[in-house]
């Protein structure tokens, strides 16, 4: 394939906590990349996802929710938003179908209005609606902000109105040699999904609160020659003694049970079977703790 008749288009993906921002990157790609579930923050870090249809070649940047920071981190996510913005072509951002518009997504939309460059909104979870014209009420709202060139309606995570969507972007693509390998998904490295995916079973099976004061890492990933399997070692990090109790829960059962789903995502994942070992630790508030921040691989 000539240079001259290929392009590609970056597309930040931004919008409040929930709003189905990994739901639809996933929908994009057609692959499980980013991790997803009903509590907000889900999303900590830039997911790159990617897309390769003929000659042109999406790359995704799924961001954190917008939201008014609390801590450190919270304040590194709500930079990495801006940041993202920054680096892509086009910026794609995801409404709810009701509710006002809180102050993160206001200012988010004077940022982009200050950008300059091509922003599209969708109104999500349209499945949702109580009535087919409340959908028109949210798009007549968000074109009257004077900031987005077009308005659509999408349902992520029934993968529909995902090609309106994809041809809104390829009018932004720029005609050049393709960034990444036409089969790739992601750049992600193999350990850092592997570390989500352990993260979105503590969000699935703990209590609301906790899971956000959990972290990651992974340890050790080694492949052994003589067999088709991955060993695995993973640590959570909590913030409080009582928060390890919770995740190792009576007799270990609960650890047991994250552990057991995690693995069969990641062999899922890697096309292996996988040894999946999981400690947990405490590291007190570490996510006010800038040293650890930075060693769990939060951006500064």
């Amino acid at each position: 394939m000539k240079t001259a008749e290929t392009k590609s288009v970056f597309a930040a993906i931004v919008g409040r906590p929930n709003v189905g921002k990994s739901s639809l990157l996933n929908a994009l790609i057609g692959e499980k990349l980013a991790i997803v579930t009903s509590k907000p923050q889900t999303t900590r870090t830039r997911v790159t996802g990617i897309l390769t249809e003929g000659t042109c070649q999406y790359v995704f940047l799924d961001t954190p929710g917008i939201h008014a920071p609390k801590t450190k981190l919270g304040q590194r996510m709500v930079k990495t938003v801006s940041e993202t913005v920054g680096d892509g072509d086009a910026t794609l951002m995801l409404f709810e179908p009701y509710g006002e518009l809180n102050e993160a997504e206001q200012t988010l939309i004077g940022e982009l209005r200050a950008s300059k460059m091509p922003v599209f909104a969708a109104v999500n979870k349209l499945d949702c609606l109580k009535k087919p014209e409340d959908f028109e009420e949210r798009k007549a709202m968000i074109e009257s902000l004077g900031v987005f060139d077009k308005v659509v309606g999408i349902c992520a995570a029934k993968k529909e109105g995902v090609e309106d969507l994809l041809a809104l972007l390829e009018q932004c693509a720029a005609p050049g040699p393709h960034f990444f390998p036409e089969d790739a998904y992601t750049d992600l490295p193999e350990k850092a999904i592997v570390a989500e995916l352990v993260r979105e079973k503590l969000l699935l099976n703990l209590r609301d609160e906790l899971p956000h004061g959990t972290a990651v890492l992974v340890e050790r990933f080694k492949e052994r020659e003589d067999k088709d399997l991955i060993d695995i070692d993973v640590t959570i990090f909590c913030e409080k003694k009582s928060h390890k109790g919770m995740v190792i829960g009576k007799g270990g059962a609960m650890l047991k049970k994250i552990a057991t789903a995690a693995r069969q995502d990641c062999e899922d994942f890697l096309g292996a079977r996988v040894n999946l070992q999981c400690w947990v630790k405490v590291k007190d508030d570490w996510r006010d703790n800038d040293f650890y921040l930075n060693n769990f691989g939060f951006g500064k």
